[in-house]
């Protein structure tokens, strides 16, 4: 396990790109919130999670059964920790915005114009403007 990224993975990389190639501006692994949000837009108060579908869980109630007891309490773990760093940023006043890898792998400009899309509704709303960059 000491192989598997925990940051600048694949999807994340292809996701920043994206963002730079748009002109976004925005930070990578907040070590000072929980969780260490992937992204960060801190005018905003946006923050992105890019997660991987087997680490985070993604539909892990079907197929949780097939793995042997260490991967499910490891992968439960995970889930557990991010639903709470997920609470304590709402709590916070952030907007979380949680990416699975497989939506990056088959819509990835959709998943991109859903990340803008909350950036810059929130810019909006607390009185900026949303062409500006952060």
């Amino acid at each position: 396990m000491s192989r598997v990224r925990g940051k600048n993975t694949g999807p994340e990389k292809l996701v920043c790109s994206a963002l730079r190639a748009r002109g976004v501006y925005f930070s990578t692994h907040a070590s000072r919130l929980p969780g260490r949000p992937d992204i960060v837009f801190w005018r905003a108060r946006v923050v992105v999670f890019i997660d991987g579908d087997f680490w985070h869980g993604w539909r892990f109630p079907a197929w949780e059964q097939k793995l042997p007891e260490f991967w499910k309490a490891k992968i439960g773990r995970n889930r557990s920790r991010d639903q709470l760093n997920f609470r304590r940023l709402r709590r916070a006043g952030w907007k979380v915005i949680r990416v699975w890898e497989h939506q990056i792998e088959r819509q990835l400009e959709h998943t991109i114009r859903r990340i803008l899309d909350a950036r810059e509704h929130l810019i909006r709303e607390s009185g900026g403007d949303p062409m500006d960059r952060q």
